[in-house]
């Protein structure tokens, strides 16, 4: 368990949202295919075990849309086709660690899907979504990513317990 900071409000409407600044910007992919998506299970890293969309931190000089591609083609060996930018999703954690991640969505990909070292990929049938085994804020923002819609929301974690959240469809 991490040790909480002292200085960082346990609520998201007590964060100066315009002064604060993410440790990471980071990127998250969810490949579609008719009935489907792509999502993985993480095999190491922040996050490891539980099952989320491809993605990760940006190298320096790096754009958000050349992230959301390079990951996915280094978690699971496809390249998204045509990758569009639906959400921003900020992330700050009690142990200090904080993140933006932009989230995108494709409609289909070149290659096949394999496992690498960092990732198992897991085709999932829209209707049995394994929440359960997922972050506890994707149960909130997923399924308007899944409906094509654009949206922003901010996230308050104590390790993987989701403390509080604001959401907002755009």
């Amino acid at each position: 368990m991490p040790v909480l900071r002292n200085d960082i409000p346990r609520r998201v409407d007590a964060i100066d949202w315009n002064l604060w600044e993410a440790v990471d910007a980071c990127t998250l992919v969810f490949v579609m295919r008719p009935g489907e998506v792509l999502l993985i299970r993480k095999k190491r890293g922040l996050g490891a075990g539980k099952i989320n969309g491809p993605g990760g931190r940006f190298e320096p000089g790096e754009t958000a849309l050349a992230c959301a591609v390079r990951e996915t083609q280094e978690e699971v060996g496809i390249t998204p086709r045509e990758p569009v930018a639906l959400g921003e999703l900020s992330f700050q954690f009690m142990d200090g660690y904080s993140t933006h991640v932009h989230v995108f969505r494709a409609e289909g990909h070149e290659g096949e899907p394999h496992e690498t070292d960092e990732a198992i990929p897991i085709w999932t049938p829209l209707d049995a979504l394994p929440y359960d085994e997922m972050w506890e804020d994707d149960r909130i923002w997923l399924p308007v990513l899944l409906e094509g819609k654009r949206f922003t929301g901010r996230f308050l974690f104590d390790d993987d317990r989701m403390l509080d959240h604001a959401f907002e469809r755009r």
